[in-house]
């Protein structure tokens, strides 16, 4: 791939694959899409602005590419994934930044429905 992924593999997370979760960068919150390799690992493949990006990612800017060029992080470095609200709420941090992130809780299912359908009308 031409483009940075971030390789979960081996986090102790119950991380909801297949599902968009809200990521945390400098401050800023982005979605992602909880996206699974050949081996069924999972990987984040890009951040975006909203959570139909993040679904579509062809559409958006990817925000984890800028961030890790903002950092100079190159392929195969290591970062901190921070957990903040498990399955819906992760940060990311360069190894000896420090951080705080606002915990939010996850809307109920009844407005994630509400949102994905209006999502699909777009």
């Amino acid at each position: 791939m031409d483009r940075p992924r971030l390789d979960l593999a081996g986090i102790d997370a119950d991380l909801p694959i297949g599902e968009v979760i809200r990521l945390t960068l400098d401050g800023a919150i982005y979605h992602a899409r909880i996206e699974a390799t050949f081996g069924n690992d999972p990987e984040i493949r890009g951040a975006y602005d909203n959570p139909r990006l993040a679904r579509e990612p062809g559409e958006g800017i990817d925000r984890l590419t800028e961030w890790l060029s903002s950092r100079e992080l190159d392929f195969g470095r290591s970062v901190c994934f921070d957990v903040i609200v498990p399955g819906h709420a992760y940060g990311l941090r360069a190894p000896g930044e420090r951080t705080v992130y606002e915990a939010t809780a996850p809307p109920s299912e009844s407005l994630q429905g509400i949102a994905r359908s209006l999502d699909d009308d777009r």
